[in-house]
């Protein structure tokens, strides 16, 4: 039985066990919550082993994309985004170099290079154009709607604005505007303002020369240009700025120009030219040792700082460029070639027709004179065109064509800046009334710096001498150096003759310099009428001088184009050769004492006896101040001894110039470089402005009070009592 139940029992088993799983969750059993427990444990570790797997492949299959583009970005398009990021951040920017200074004879600097910043935009990587137009418009002084039109071009680069001041490109610089960047340039810097201004010229923009000496001379003094890599950040800010390699810059250069001489020509002519109502007037100043030009001013004047608000008639350099018929002054070099060639000696006589040559051509005449016979000196002193005419015929065409060649005329001087070569007309085209016509100055073109080559060689002894622009630089004309025109007996026999233009009865008295043998020529020459029919009323006055006469230092030549008070070159341009040479002696050390004393003694005659009692009356007024003021003057001068101590052992401080004679405190003040400005008459200072002891810089001046008697002198009891 027990095998049957048994048998049975277990039969049933299976059946049993698919009933209770059938069970529903409500009623478990014990045994059923202990199996579903585990079965979950055992699903979940089974999940979580493949989870692991899951992130495991996930892992791995992110791992190969990820060095996959790497591999893409670093190898396969390295290239490519190394190019795009160098366009972005990295800029090839061209580096100009600083020009190279202009400096006088004496290392002052009339030109100079300081770096300054231009502004430009690159409106690709802006990020708002209308806020950057906005902020940036009042520091531009432009207008919003202007800059937003220039940035919608898209380019990668736009000039904004050059050579802008350090407070705008500070400011610039501080906003930090995307697409806004600095750039370094070099601007020209004339420190002595409108000094030789059209001989300088001036440089453009871009820093090239465009006229004068800075375009003549432009391959020179311009830098070198080398391309660097620039990097910058999102603001168009340089991140890794370089300084530029000294040899980058370019050459200095020296002029002959010195700028005293310079300053005492330009200030000189400027009042002829406003006394003179001239269009133009020049003055020209040579070394005849060296054949350097120290001085080369023109008035109206020209500021190479603001050429873009000057007109080119402004700043033409008219003494090299602007050829004109010289008049009179042409005269000594046809009377030195008559010499040479022994036509005529200084006491052959020549009938100057009364003042009228009635030609087969035209008629000569002597301006307002009847001059009967002359002889060549004569005819030199006293200017006649008809004797000059004579003269001329005597030598002839051929000849006197050919001195005219040597001399320089019809070709350009060599001295390196812009000029024209005038005109000097072959032989073949001369009639015999050019010829007649050339012999006192017309019939021929010729420049300013021409006249002075041709005067120089006259001082020289007749040897030609290129003339000189630049220290130490050799000539274009070097092949003609040396080369002997006239004998020195022919050129002192002319200069003799020209003494007794300034010191006889000649043209060109107002040109004598007290003490000093002064030889001159003085020039009126009619200017041709635009036409081309004949001659207009306007005139050149001109004069061309040298001095000392007995042994030459200076030469000097002076232009004044149409002038309207007076045509005359003997009324209106010796005096401003008498200033400048005189002046220019006295800054050199050359002027004698006696000089000075002449001086005082002509103006003394030409006063009017009302002028003289006033000057009685001013006498007496000074001494009674002097007498009042003993004490209080005693005080001061104690002072000044003590600063003018000081003064002496530093050339920066003004010195006490009371009681010092006029050469003495011309000599003490051009030690200093100042050439003081005098005030009343007399030989000895009374007083000076500004004070001793004051400070003295490159734009310092002087003036001083003369007096007839020392400052420091006893008053006599009868001054006193008058």
């Amino acid at each position: 039985m027990r095998p049957n139940s048994s048998s049975s029992s277990s039969s049933r088993m299976p059946g049993r066990r698919r009933a209770n799983r059938r069970l529903p969750s409500s009623q478990p059993s014990a045994t059923q919550g202990k199996g579903l427990f585990s079965r979950i444990r055992a699903r979940w570790a089974w999940l979580l082993g493949q989870r692991f797997h899951y992130a495991a492949a996930l892992f791995i299959v992110c791992w190969l994309l990820l060095w996959f583009r790497a591999f893409e970005v670093q190898v396969l398009l390295g290239p490519v985004y190394s190019e795009m990021a160098e366009r972005q951040h990295t800029y090839t920017e061209v580096i100009e170099g600083a020009r190279g200074s202009i400096l006088d004879r004496n290392g002052r600097v009339l030109a100079r290079s300081v770096a300054c910043q231009s502004v430009y935009a690159n409106p690709r990587v802006m990020e708002d154009i209308n806020d950057a137009a906005e902020r940036l418009a009042p520091l531009l002084k432009r207008s919003p709607a202007d800059l937003a039109a220039v940035f919608r071009k898209n380019k990668a680069f736009i000039w904004l604005a050059r050579k802008v001041d350090d407070a705008t490109a500070t400011a610039i610089q501080k906003e930090g505007i995307p697409g806004i960047g600095l750039s370094r340039e070099f601007e020209r810097v004339y420190p002595y303002r409108h000094l030789a201004g059209q001989l300088l010229g001036f440089v453009g923009v871009d820093s090239h020369g465009l006229e004068g000496v800075e375009l003549a001379y432009d391959d020179r003094l311009r830098g070198t240009s080398v391309k660097s890599r620039v990097s910058r950040n999102a603001a168009e800010q340089i991140l890794n700025q370089k300084e530029e390699p000294s040899e980058q810059r370019g050459e200095d250069i020296h002029l002959t120009i010195d700028v005293q001489v310079q300053f005492i020509a330009e200030d000189v002519i400027a009042d002829a030219v406003r006394s003179s109502g001239a269009r133009w007037g020049g003055v020209l100043v040579s070394e005849v040792e060296s054949g350097e030009i120290l001085a080369w001013a023109q008035y109206p004047f020209f500021n190479p700082n603001n050429y873009r608000e000057a007109s080119s008639a402004l700043y033409r350099n008219r003494l090299s460029g602007d050829s004109l018929e010289p008049g009179s002054t042409f005269k000594p070099l046809l009377m030195a070639a008559a010499l040479e060639e022994k036509l005529v000696t200084p006491e052959t006589k020549i009938f100057c027709e009364n003042g009228v040559w009635r030609t087969r051509y035209a008629p000569i005449r002597d301006d307002t004179h009847a001059y009967g016979e002359l002889t060549a000196t004569e005819i030199i002193s006293r200017s006649s065109n008809i004797g000059m005419a004579k003269i001329g015929l005597m030598l002839g065409t051929q000849k006197f064509h050919s001195y005219l060649a040597r001399l320089g005329f019809g070709q350009r001087t060599g001295i390196g800046i812009h000029e024209s070569r005038g005109i000097l007309r072959a032989p073949r085209d001369w009639s015999e009334l050019d010829l007649m016509s050339t012999s006192f100055g017309q019939s021929i073109s010729v420049t300013g710096i021409q006249m002075l080559q041709a005067y120089t060689i006259l001082a020289d002894g007749g040897e030609f001498r290129p003339l000189s622009l630049v220290m130490n630089e050799p000539g274009q004309s070097d092949n003609a150096s040396g080369q002997r025109i006239f004998s020195k007996r022919t050129t002192r026999t002319v200069l003799k003759m020209m003494e007794e233009t300034v010191d006889g009865n000649g043209t060109g008295t107002r040109a004598r310099i007290p003490g000093l043998r002064v030889a001159g020529k003085t020039g009126t020459a009619q200017k041709a009428d635009h036409s081309g029919r004949g001659y207009s009323r306007k005139r050149l006055a001109s004069f061309g001088g040298i001095v000392p006469a007995d042994a030459p230092r200076y030469v000097i030549y002076v232009m004044l184009d149409e002038p309207t008070t007076t045509g005359y070159g003997g009324a209106i341009a010796a005096p401003v050769f008498q200033k400048v040479a005189s002046r220019t002696l006295a800054y050199n050390g050359y002027l004698p004492d006696v000089t000075f004393a002449m001086a005082e003694q002509a103006k003394e005659r030409a006063l009017t006896p009302a002028q003289r009692e006033q000057r009685r009356k001013d006498a007496i007024y000074l001494a009674n101040l002097a007498k009042y003021r003993a004490e209080k003057a005693r005080k001061e001068r104690e002072r000044a001894q003590k600063m003018a101590g000081k003064a002496l052992a530093d050339n920066t401080l003004m010195p006490n110039l009371r009681g010092l004679t006029l050469r003495k405190t011309i000599e003490t003040c051009v030690a200093r470089g100042i050439i003081p400005t005098m005030e009343g008459s007399g030989t000895f200072v009374l007083r000076q402005s500004p004070a001793p002891g004051s400070r003295i810089n490159e734009d310092s001046t002087c003036t001083v009070w003369l007096t007839d008697t020392p400052p420091d002198s006893e008053t006599s009891p009868s001054a006193a009592k008058e």
